[in-house]
């Protein structure tokens, strides 16, 4: 006969199997502690992070929120709604958010969907070696967060370091004759690919993609040609000289390759860059980005040759409903009979990457890339390729990087363009394309398979 147990010795059979299994099962916990992660918390700006929340009740609804205080302490927000799986669980690289900056499933959408609290102030690190951008991450109950002002504690947060520098790179002040501008240098030995980068009329010197560029192997350049120290604020030439000197002094750096270097330039510093591609031998890959193929606002001359800018139409400046002036438009008129003005492209000996936000209400960056490609064709050239983004505005930026769809710049409301989940798109994808191409062309013995 099998002796049975009493009813107390049945339920401390019960207790301890509960807790034996509890032990097991964390997650079937009745107390939850809500945890927020991010992998890594300390990273370059153009690498991704991998962010999630445990610890809450299954199928909760929760608000992601992330903040940021730029150096002149501009506020900038975004939020997104999702909800937790049955193990009470949201992991951002599968979970799909429900509403707020964006819908669907963006694991760094909380970075590229942050906003301004004051408009038209765009998100830029002038400090790029001393200091990260600070993310502010925080996890509360569903709420629409008005104004970003949240109406309760979060229920977890964390501060994530953002970095434009990796640890080794090096920046070098370069004051040689007239050149204005700093030299990035990847750590190790060794020669590297050296590249030249050109931002456009915002002026000053800007050092986010160079850095970046420093941090993936190349000897980058960030070049100032105007507003910037001694350097004239607006010029009334582009002086292609300047530019050649800029080559020359990186060809002879001896952590440089000899055989040659590129050049990434972006709006008014595409046009400078396709003319050096044109004019100076030392360059073998030149990216551009939303520019033209040919002089705007000033003319540019090189050797005594001057190419004249083209002609624009003043009327067909418009403001759109928010007040926001946009200028794709005004070569519309004068580039159909403009050929004499356009750059003798079929000139270039290395190779040319057009990179293009079909989105850009700046230029008709798309109309001024198939010209150029055109006029190639005809020559009987195929040194050339293009990438061009729908929904994708004209301020492309290294990945992560927030839209820029409209800012103050020259005392004017410039509309930019851009959709939100596109452009971050174009940014994430023409980054790795940049890297290839300039692999591709600059360093020696380097295969197409890259």
């Amino acid at each position: 006969m099998v002796p049975t147990a009493g009813k107390e010795g049945s339920r401390g059979k019960v207790q301890v199997l509960l807790k034996i299994f509890l032990r097991n099962h964390p997650r079937c916990h009745t107390t939850r502690m809500i945890q927020l992660t991010a992998t890594p918390v300390s990273a370059l700006v153009d690498e991704p992070v991998h962010i999630r929340a445990t610890g809450l009740t299954p199928f909760q609804v929760v608000s992601f929120k992330a903040s940021l205080e730029d150096e002149k302490r501009n506020m900038f927000y975004s939020q997104a709604h999702y909800r937790a799986n049955e193990f009470g669980e949201v992991d951002l690289e599968h979970a799909s958010s429900l509403g707020g900056d964006y819908v669907g499933v963006h694991p760094m959408g909380l970075f590229w969907s942050l906003k301004p609290e004051k408009p038209l102030k765009r998100l830029l690190k002038r400090d790029v070696m001393n200091s990260p951008f600070q993310v502010q991450l925080e996890l509360y109950d569903i709420e629409l967060l008005p104004n970003n002002k949240a109406t309760s504690a979060p229920k977890a947060s964390l501060t994530l370091k953002r970095w434009y520098v990796a640890p080794g790179v090096t920046r070098i002040q370069v004051r040689e004759g007239r050149l204005r501008g700093n030299l990035f240098l990847p750590s190790g030995e060794g020669q590297f690919p050296g590249v030249i980068d050109l931002f456009g009329d915002l002026g000053g010197l800007v050092e986010i993609r160079a850095s970046l560029l420093a941090n993936r192997g190349f000897a980058s350049l960030a070049l100032a040609y105007h507003d910037y120290e001694d350097l004239p604020s607006n010029p009334e030439v582009t002086d292609l000289e300047y530019f050649e000197e800029a080559a020359n002094f990186l060809l002879k750096h001896p952590k440089v390759f000899s055989s040659g270097i590129g050049v990434v330039s972006v709006c008014k510093g595409a046009a400078i860059g396709l003319s050096m591609a044109i004019h100076l031998k030392q360059v073998r890959a030149a990216v551009l980005i939303n520019g033209t193929n040919f002089s705007c606002g000033v003319p540019q001359v090189y050797r005594g040759q001057i190419y004249p800018p083209l002609p624009y139409s003043t009327q067909l400046i418009s403001t759109n409903a928010l007040g926001l002036v946009e200028f794709y438009q005004i070569f519309k008129e004068t580039q159909v009979e403009a050929s004499q003005y356009f750059f003798p492209i079929e000139e270039v000996q290395g190779h040319l990457l057009f990179i293009v936000g079909e989105d850009d209400k700046n230029l008709n960056s798309k109309a001024h890339a198939e010209q150029a490609i055109g006029q190639l064709r005809r020559h009987g050239k195929n040194n050339w390729t293009l990438l061009s983004y729908p929904g994708a505005g004209h301020l492309l930026e290294p990945p992560y990087s927030p839209l820029c769809c409209a800012s103050i710049m020259h005392d004017m409301k410039m509309y930019w363009g851009g959709e939100v989940i596109p452009h971050a798109a174009a940014q994430e994808h023409s980054w790795k394309e940049i890297q290839k191409f300039l692999r591709k062309h600059l360093i020696p013995d380097v295969t197409s398979q890259l």
